[in-house]
This record gives structure tokens, C-alpha cells and sequence, in this order.
């Protein structure tokens, strides 16, 4: 059988069973019961590229092995995979601990993301050496020097879109890539603080989303649960600011037009409102043409990764049609493809171009 990555697993599995090894690390286990009472497994698996969840029923003879994983174990695990609408599914499942070997591999992480990523870090910290204001120029780079590595390892979210070790990095450097593009176009837009608000707006997801540094099993933390990446990321940057703004040599801060005390609230504000409504758990809404800005191309990239991933996992229902995926809202169709204009046919001359006549 093949060995796969999550991500080649659900590109290739659909309704008909595929036979295939995925190199595995076990994030969760509940023990949950149906309504019937009978007991089942849910566990959640990663590796460098995505998650998946798995239910393990009582009668299949994974099941009991399944109980005794000990948290963060890494596995083999072999079957027949399929995969609709809610995710992936597996039959006549076996497992094994992956020895020393596997584990340093699989450790290692998918080539391809950890060439995206680098690049994609590369564009971040490009971009943000681009920043005029001293204010936020100052700030970017000390958040890179202490939280770098930190933000390196940290995912966008635990679901639905970039959610796999280094995917903020991701996340945000395609984020940073639209600001940059959009603020040629909208030229009244303040192109420093919309740039620095990117960086900053999922910032909390450090403590929320992270990961160690050995493994892709995503971290709980006490102060993520309890106070969410968006006051996480207010607090941090707040703290940030006012530790270089009493720095010796940024005592020219309080001289320099707008006030630094406008620069900090309105990029606080572009964290507290990024989520766009109060529903969806930002404290304030959007009032500011870089706050509305960062909301939209935030939720633009979102979905955009959610797309991708759609159209690679949602089965084809009907020519071009694709079921719906989770969490979008309703059936896929296939995107228009891109206009190839036909080549003139060889020898054939038109009639502006004809030679002339010698009557």
C-alpha cells in the first residue's frame, strides 16, 4: 500500500475504497456513546499538512487498541479509505507505532508545505521592512525577534482553513500579498498600518493555536480557551507597544505626526474588529476604511482556502456540480476556466496582411 499525507488522503479518497498507509499523530481521544447507548471513539489525527477526525465504533477491531494510545503517540494506519461530505472514513483499520526512524521522517513534515512556508515567511518579513512608519516598523520586528519561531509553528485556526502547523505563516503572507496589491488601487488607505494590522490580527492564535516545537499536535492552553485569540492579540500587541515605547531610544515617538497614542488605538482596533461582527466574536465592529479592509481580505483568504480544499475532497455529483462541504454553505461548480484564444491556422493570411498586387 501506499503511505500517504492527510492532505494526499483527502485528495484522493472519495466513495470507492482506496487501500492506503497515513503516518499519523494522535491530537485527541473521547469516548463518546450514540443514541442507543453504544459507545464509540472520536479521534482527532495530524501530520504536517491537515487534520481529520475519525469515529472508531465499538465492533471494529481497532477499537479497543484505540482506548490504550497513549496522548501524542505516532502511528501507522492502514485500510480502506473513503470519504463524503462529512470527511474521511475508514474500514479494516490496523496500527502500529511508527519506529525511531518513521518518527524522525514524519517529523520532518511535507517538503512541498515547508518550502511554501519558508517562502511565504520570506514575503511577511519583506513586506514588513517596507513599512514607513517608525512606530510600526519598530514593532513588526520586534514581535519577529521574540515570537518568530513562535509564530512559525502556530496554525490559522483548528478547522476549516489553514489549520496545520505554519499555517498563520501562510495565512498571513497571502493576507499581506492583497493588502500590498489593494492599496495601489484604494490609494487613501494608510498602506503601513494596514500591513502591520495583518501581521497582528491573528497574533493571538500563538497562545491559541500553537504547536510544539516537536510534533503536530495543536496545543491547548488555559488562556486560550478561556479569553480567545482576539483580547489575547490586544493585550500582546499592547504590551509590545508599550515596552518600545519606553525604550531609550524611542523617546522621538511622542514627537512624531499622527500621535503614537492614534498609531496603537487604531491598531488595536483592527484586532478587535477583524472578525467584522459582533457574532462572530469581535468585540467592536469596523470603522475604519483599513478595518473594513483586513476584514474582508482576511475573510476573502479563508474562503479561498476552504474552496481549494473543497474541490479536491467533494465528490462530483452531477458534470461540474460538487457536493457541499463543510462549512460552505451550499454545492460547488466547477470554476470557469481561464480563455485560450485559438491560433490562426498555419499558412493562412488575412487580408490586411495580403502581399499586394502588381496591377
Amino acid at each position: 500500500m501506499d503511505t500517504l499525507t492527510i492532505s494526499q488522503l483527502k485528495q484522493t479518497a472519495s466513495d470507492a475504497p482506496i487501500y492506503a498507509d497515513v503516518d499519523l499523530q494522535l491530537q485527541s481521544r473521547t469516548i463518546k456513546t450514540t443514541k442507543t447507548n453504544k459507545p464509540y471513539l472520536e479521534i482527532a489525527f495530524a501530520d504536517s499538512t491537515g487534520a481529520f477526525t475519525l469515529k472508531l465504533w465499538e465492533d471494529r477491531p481497532l477499537f479497543t487498541a484505540a482506548r490504550d494510545w497513549p496522548d501524542g503517540v505516532m502511528l501507522r494506519v492502514s485500510g480502506k479509505w473513503t470519504q463524503n461530505q462529512y470527511g474521511l472514513d475508514g474500514n479494516d483499520l490496523s496500527a502500529r507505532v511508527l519506529n525511531r526512524e518513521e518518527r524522525e521522517l514524519f517529523l520532518t513534515g511535507d517538503p512541498e508545505i515547508q518550502a511554501k512556508q519558508h517562502a511565504d515567511w520570506e514575503t511577511i518579513t519583506t513586506l514588513c521592512s517596507s513599512i514607513t512608519d517608525p512606530r510600526l516598523a519598530d514593532l513588526c520586528q520586534a514581535f519577529f525577534q521574540r515570537f518568530g519561531e513562535h509564530f512559525r509553528r502556530t496554525a490559522a485556526a483548528r478547522k476549516n482553513h489553514h489549520a496545520r502547523r505554519g499555517g498563520l505563516v501562510e495565512h498571513v503572507a497571502q493576507m499581506m500579498r492583497s493588502a500590498d496589491a489593494l492599496c495601489s488601487v484604494y490609494q487613501n488607505w494608510n498602506r503601513d498600518l494596514l500591513l502591520a494590522g495583518v501581521l497582528f490580527h491573528d497574533c493571538g492564535k500563538l497562545w491559541e493555536n500553537s504547536y510544539p516545537k516537536d510534533g503536530f499536535t495543536q496545543i491547548h492552553s488555559l488562556r486560550g480557551e478561556m479569553l480567545g485569540h482576539i483580547p489575547i492579540g490586544i493585550e500582546a500587541v499592547n504590551h509590545l507597544w508599550r515596552e518600545r515605547l519606553e525604550a531609550e531610544e524611542n523617546t522621538h515617538w511622542l514627537t512624531l505626526e499622527p500621535a503614537s497614542e492614534d498609531v496603537r488605538l487604531h491598531l488595536l482596533h483592527l484586532i478587535a474588529s477583524h472578525h467584522g461582527q459582533y457574532e462572530f466574536g469581535s468585540p467592536t465592529l469596523p470603522r475604519t476604511p483599513e478595518a473594513f479592509a483586513l476584514h474582508y481580505i482576511d475573510n476573502l483568504d479563508a474562503k479561498e482556502e476552504m474552496l481549494h480544499h473543497a474541490y479536491l475532497q467533494g465528490a462530483e455529483i452531477a458534470p461540474r456540480i460538487y457536493e457541499k462541504v463543510f462549512p460552505l454553505p451550499a454545492n460547488l461548480v466547477a470554476p470557469l476556466t481561464h480563455f485560450q484564444p485559438c491560433p490562426p491556422p498555419a499558412g493562412n493570411v488575412t487580408e490586411d496582411h495580403a502581399e499586394p498586387s502588381n496591377e
